[in-house]
This record gives structure tokens, sequence and C-alpha cells, in this order.
């Protein structure tokens, strides 16, 4: 990272001072930057495809070939909150080309490792290398979104997280197309990992050469700050990322953030199996292909979340958001511990629900972060705050597939190898509900002092 920063202040291009948009730049350029990172990145949701021909051509077992994506989500922590300060330090293009080599580079690496057959280096490769990619190409545009539309920033970090949400829906499918067509040796995996290596560098590179910051005190034209009156948790001050983590604010959200994202990944990584199981008994079980597209459906539910219900929070506000999310979450959680083995339409429109808040749940977090801290260092603070995501990455699939594993050692199938898991989760949403009942405006003694206003302000549109 500190060669990284070397190169941040000694290669003009990649400097913040060459970043900054000329008076006649568009802001709409700016999210299709974001999305063409994001859009990449969110291949991780796709590395279950890989899972079967690793374990078959390595003689793997589940738990060993889960474990690049199980790495590359804790370095997306990791690597998101050590990195979130050189992020905003350095600017987004150069957290865009550092996360593109990064991300690229654990691909080549896991190409080689499949070649040689040393899965040290898969694991090394998309899950360390990778996942430094992953996190810091995460957090890269968020507080570039925020800066270009304070008017709408639950929307604009919508559109580009959505991209995260999406990217499996472009990568699995283009994935299992590769293998089918290289084969699923060691070889024709290999191949497939090189592939993918040398194509993201090159769909990523266009988020950077793209990507651009506004002029200092530029504002969207005609927009004013809102009052902070009209909406008490929404601040016109800043706070610098020391600072926020020393308030309470920081984290009751991190509780919520991991709250929601344990609830939702319980789900999600177990999705095909576990609709599997509660329809066994039926008179029509679920096929595979149908299992399959569950999935699918899942995806579709965690990208459109994302825009949908973070787009609503610039009009009902973020705690409010976070109600729903969370409130509503823990009722469609009950619904199904009750009454999803009874109807399989039901069981689908409940967690399809679930799948959505997930989703829109990161979406809204750095629109609620900026209402609570301010832009000044928005995105190093998110950076922080992602490390909720590791711990959720870990404890989430953790606690679903534990309990399911016990529950068939007792004999037990069907949606009993999952009650008791439907249950933990309703207490977990019920705690973050809790967390975010107890966030207040942060005090003013944690504000940065306020600058001198600039002479002029940019008129960008």
């Amino acid at each position: 990272m500190a060669d990284s920063t070397k190169l941040a202040s000694s290669t003009g291009f990649l400097s913040r001072s060459r970043t900054v948009a000329p008076s006649t730049w568009s802001r709409w350029l700016v999210p299709p930057a974001a999305l063409s990172v994001h859009l990449a990145i969110g291949q991780a949701y796709a590395w279950s495809v890989f899972k079967p021909p690793l374990e078959s051509s390595l003689q793997l077992s589940g738990t060993q070939s889960a474990l690049p994506f199980q790495l590359g989500i804790v370095m997306l922590g990791l690597s998101a909150a050590f990195g979130g300060t050189l992020v905003e330090r350095n600017g987004p293009r150069w957290a865009m080309f550092v996360s593109m080599a990064c991300f690229s580079s654990g691909f080549l690496l896991s190409a080689l490792g499949v070649a040689t057959r040393q899965y040290w280096l898969v694991v090394l490769g998309y899950g360390f290398v990778g996942g430094i990619g992953l996190g810091i190409g995460y957090i890269s545009p968020v507080s570039t979104l925020i800066k270009w539309f304070p008017d709408r920033p639950g929307m604009a970090t919508g559109i580009a997280i959505m991209g995260f949400g999406g990217g499996a829906l472009i990568a699995s499918p283009w994935s299992a197309q590769m293998l089918s067509s290289f084969g699923t040796s060691t070889t024709g995996i290999a191949t497939t990992f090189l592939v993918h290596g040398v194509v993201y560098a090159l769909f990523m590179s266009m988020g950077v050469l793209l990507v651009r910051v506004p002029p200092d005190g530029w504002r969207p034209r005609g927009w004013q700050p809102p009052q902070i009156a009209a909406r008490a948790l929404i601040t016109t001050a800043d706070v610098s990322a020391r600072n926020a983590i020393r308030t309470p604010q920081f984290y009751c959200l991190w509780i919520v953030l991991c709250c929601n994202v344990t609830a939702g990944i319980g789900i999600l990584e177990k999705a095909a199996p576990m609709i599997t199981d509660f329809f066994s008994g039926t008179a029509t079980p679920v096929a595979v292909g149908a299992a399959a597209g569950f999935v699918a459906l899942l995806s579709l539910a965690n990208m459109a979340g994302r825009f949908v219900w973070s787009s609503t929070s610039d009009v009902i506000g973020r705690k409010n958001m976070y109600r729903v999310y969370l409130g509503a979450g823990a009722l469609l959680y009950l619904v199904i511990a009750l009454a999803g083995a009874s109807s399989r339409p039901l069981f689908i429109v409940c967690a399809l629900g679930i799948l959505s808040f997930y989703g829109g749940g990161f979406a809204t977090v750095p629109a609620y972060l900026k209402d609570l801290f301010g832009t000044y260092q928005v995105g190093a603070i998110h950076g922080r705050l992602l490390t909720a995501w590791s711990t959720a990455g870990v404890l989430g699939p953790l606690i679903v597939n534990a309990i399911a594993d016990a529950q068939k050692a007792a004999g037990r199938s069907g949606p009993a190898l999952y009650t008791t898991s439907l249950y933990i989760m309703i207490g977990l949403l019920a705690v973050g509900f809790l967390a975010n009942e107890l966030i207040r405006p942060v005090h003013d003694r944690h504000h940065e002092r306020p600058v001198p206003p600039v002479a002029e302000k940019g008129q960008v549109r």
C-alpha cells in the first residue's frame, strides 16, 4: 500500500489534482465510472460457479473450496478499513487503479495456482490479493459520488453499489460458459481465470479513465444545503474519520449494518439447498435447475434493492429506511419460520424481500454516514464501517451451516434444519433495530473547524 501511495504522488495521471473536473464536465458520467468497478468486483458473488470444478479437479472439500471467497470478504472489510484514509487522500482514480491491479492480479495468481495444482496460490490470489481489490474498489467511488450528488446521495450511491449486487448476474453465466468451452480440468479452469483477469482489467480501466472529482466548493445548480432543523440527523458540519470512530453513532451503525448483513447473507450463502430442503417432502420437490433460478432471483432482488430502497431513503430519511430493513425483515423471517414450508410462492416472496433489504442496507449506509458525519472523510469512515461486513460474512454462514449440520446429525430434515437459524436472525434484526433507534445527531465537539468559504463556486451541470 505504501508503494501505491508513492505511485499516486509521483505519477501525475493518478494524482488527485489531475482528476478535478473542468467546468463542462457532467456529473452523470461519474456513476458509469463507479459501475465499471462495482460490476467487476461484484463477481465475488459468483464464486460458487468455480466450486464444483475446483473440488473435482483438485480433490477439495466444500469447506476448502469456500476459502477464497471467505478470505476475500474478510479482506474486503479489512482493506476498506485500513485503506479508507488513503482513498480519501489520493482520490478515486488512484483507488480504482489499485483495485483494478489487485483484483485482476488475484485472478492471474489463481490461474497459476490451478495450472500448477498449488491451491494455496488460489487462496492467496483470489482471497488475499483480490480481496484487497474488493475493499478498495468498493469504497473508491463512494465519497466522490456523494460530493457530486449532495441533493440525492442515496440514489447516487445506490446506482454504483447496485453494480456490486448485480455483478454476479454477468459473471455467473459468463464464467459457466467459459468453463463449458475450456473444460473443467485444471487447464480449463486456469484459462478461465486468466481470461477473467485480463477482461476485468480492461473493463475496470474505463472507470480509472472516466472518474472525476468536483472542484472545491462546487454544488449542483440551484441546490442549497438542507437546514439542520429540517431533519435532525442531517448535519452540514464535518467529522474526521479519526473522530468518527470515537462516537457512539459509529458503533450503533456498525451494529445495524452487521445485523442486517448477517441476516441477509445467511440466506444468500445457503439459498439453493435451503429451498430444496424446505420442500423436499412435498409432492413437487424443487429441482436443481429451479433452485439455481431461485438464486438468480435473489441476485436480482439484491441488486434492485440497492437502488430502489436507497433512493427511497432520500425521501423518507435513512433512519426510517433502516426501520423498514430491520423491522420488516424480522417479520419476513417470522413468516418463513411459521408458514414458509406451506407455500412455495410465500417462501420465495419473503426471501426476495429479505435480500432486497440486504442490498438496500449496503447502498443506504454511505448516505447515512454522510448525514451523520458530513462529506469530509466519508469514504474513510465507510471503510472502517465495512469491518461489520467482514464479521457478518463469517457469522451469517456459520450460524446457518452449523445449525443445519447439527440438526441433520440429530436426524431432522426439511424446514427443521433451519428453524432455529431463522429465529436467531429475527433476534439479530431486533438488536439492529434497537441500535438504529439509539442513533442521535453527532455532538458538535467532534466537528471539524469550519473553513473560510471559497470565493467562487463551480457550476458543473
